[in-house]
């Protein structure tokens, strides 16, 4: 099933299935079978609410969790369209707050499916049109979309004219359709620029300049830059943002980690930077406590997968699986939050991720490896992350599945047990699925 999609609702089941038999099978770039496929729609795309197109790296789902709880704090109605899923399909499409009904979701494939015959569309363009078709017909304030891999040739590429386009935090990943340096990434995520909508972007090395240059003026567009049109920092447990309309002074983010700082702030300049939907500064400020998004540093709860842990685990649990992840995952477990003990680290990793570039920023801070497949998909084997293991000195344990590794933890506990569940957003569906956690 392409990207792991199941439903328990049989009306959607069934709209994955006739999905499965139509799509190729694997990711593909390029804007001709969207194309093709919104115009026998009646090109939906072209009537959508003013639309926030997000890429990025890492990050750029968490600037649109920002963005939604921004707006909503405003009272404004918002479409949103992330990818992946984590354990239900409908988290992807999220009309007006909230998450598409079974009903709605099945009749809207449906409709895509009914004309994609002969178009090879793939898994995403497939959910990317049948997502552009409910929001163009259902009116909302605002439209949140999120960039699936790249930009410049993603299916989501094919909106016009939105409102401002933000990229968040840059790093190497999905290199072989993105290219292998952070300049071809960078040139990648860049493509989202268009003519009249500002580009909003976090801080980045100084070799990059050329590239987001390059792209604003092509677009005839103006790029803003943190450091340069605007800037964000933590200080006295408050975020402090700045740009040419003031400061706002705001409580901290609730998601956890530093580098949410910088995402909650993208979202702010974002916002500030465009002016079709007007946003109080009142709203802004709620933004850092109201938003929430599941499987990025995300606190367990003492579910059933985790029950045969003693009580008082703090088990945690993110999606991460490159570098950029790696050294901000890394950098929250500080000594002083692991009160000088270290990790069990439960892991599962497609084979296309770079094991090793996520996982170095953790040497020092991990006790024991515990490596489980990641269902549904080609994974790296025990074998890779024993060689780690090895070298930092430590064991490393291959399970069957999740609650083999929790057992595993269970039987021989710290004294105060930290858990990390990491490497995967795959696995983390898993994981909350097991867990009784399920994302609203």
């Amino acid at each position: 099933m392409p990207d792991h999609a199941v439903s328990d609702d049989p009306g959607v089941q069934a709209q994955l299935d006739r999905l499965a038999t139509l799509s190729p099978g694997a990711d593909m770039l390029g804007l001709e079978r969207i194309t093709s496929l919104l115009d026998r729609l009646g090109n939906p795309h072209r009537a959508l609410p003013p639309v926030f197109h997000v890429a990025g790296t890492n990050g750029k789902g968490s600037t649109c969790a920002f963005l939604r709880a921004a707006l909503e704090a405003d009272g404004k109605s918002v479409h949103v369209f992330t990818s992946p899923h984590l354990v239900r399909f409908n988290e992807r499409i999220r009309l007006g707050g909230t998450l598409i009904s079974d009903q709605a979701l099945a009749t809207y494939l449906s409709r895509v499916l009914d004309v994609a015959e002969g178009i090879g569309a793939s898994f995403f363009e497939v959910t990317t049109a049948a997502a552009f078709l409910a929001f163009s017909e259902h009116p909302a304030d605002a439209c949140i979309v999120e960039v699936g891999l790249g930009g410049r040739l993603d299916a989501t590429n094919i909106i016009e004219k939105p409102v401002i386009c933000g990229i968040a935090q840059l790093g190497l990943d999905h290199q072989s359709f993105l290219g292998n340096t952070l300049k071809d990434i960078a040139a990648e995520k860049a493509g989202i620029a268009k003519p009249g909508a500002p580009l909003v972007t976090q801080r980045y090395a100084d070799a990059l300049f050329p590239v987001m240059l390059d792209a604003a003026a092509r677009n005839r567009t103006q790029w803003f830059a943190m450091g340069e049109s605007w800037d964000a920092a933590a200080y006295r447990d408050r975020l402090h943002y700045r740009d040419d309309q003031g400061h706002i002074d705001a409580p901290l983010p609730r998601l956890p980690g530093a580098h949410q700082i910088q995402n909650a702030a993208l979202a702010f300049a974002m916002l500030r930077h465009q002016n079709v939907v007007p946003v109080s500064e009142a709203a802004l400020k709620a933004a850092p406590l109201w938003a929430h998004w599941p499987a990025r540093l995300q606190r367990l709860d003492h579910g059933p997968l985790l029950a045969p842990l003693p009580d008082g685990t703090e088990a945690w649990l993110d999606g991460g699986h490159n570098a950029g992840a790696g050294e901000a995952i890394a950098a929250f477990f500080t000594s002083e939050r692991l009160d000088g003990q270290k990790l069990d680290l439960i892991i599962g990793m497609l084979s296309n991720k770079d094991l090793d570039a996520f996982l170095v920023p953790f040497a020092g801070r991990i006790a024991h490896i515990h490596v489980v497949p990641v269902p549904g998909h080609d994974h790296h084997p025990p074998e890779r992350f024993a060689a780690i293991a090895d070298l930092w000195g430590i064991p490393c344990t291959a399970h069957e599945g999740p609650q083999q590794a929790i057992a595993a933890v269970a039987a021989h506990p710290n004294p105060a047990p930290r858990l990390l569940i990491a490497g995967s957003l795959y696995l983390a569906g898993e994981i909350l699925r097991l867990n009784g956690q399920f994302p609203d």
